[in-house]
């Protein structure tokens, strides 16, 4: 499996950015796929996830609102909307992908089978 993470760079605050994971290497029925970030000096935090079948979306409590997640009708690339963006946002975004499981166990990191390699986000104030 691979995971491949682009779209990151420099925005000013209040701006917007669209986050791409394409996935390779397996069919991801019954995966699910999740958005996490790390920012400098803090450990990696949970934003959200995809269901890669049927689309349900679950989202972490801080970005609610700010940030959507979605995947194409293929199934192989998954996106992370980010809107109103501000300067704390700044972090390495990842993707990552396992079997699905229960959505309160999302945010543990190890349940993630597959990570992708990371895009830089930096908003500017």
């Amino acid at each position: 499996v691979q995971l491949q993470a682009s779209g990151g760079g420099l925005v000013q605050a209040g701006g917007s950015l669209r986050l791409t994971c394409a996935a390779s290497g397996r069919t991801f029925s019954g995966y699910d796929m999740g958005w996490f970030r790390q920012a400098p000096g803090k450990e990696r935090g949970y934003i959200g996830t995809i269901r890669w079948s049927g689309g349900n979306t679950y989202y972490g409590n801080s970005e609610k609102g700010r940030f959507t997640i979605s995947r194409n009708n293929a199934k192989t690339t998954v996106y992370l909307q980010m809107n109103n963006l501000k300067p704390e946002d700044t972090a390495v975004y990842y993707c990552a992908t396992g079997p699905r499981r229960i959505v309160s166990d999302y945010g543990r990191l190890s349940g993630w089978q597959f990570w992708g390699q990371g895009t830089l986000v930096t908003v500017s104030s």
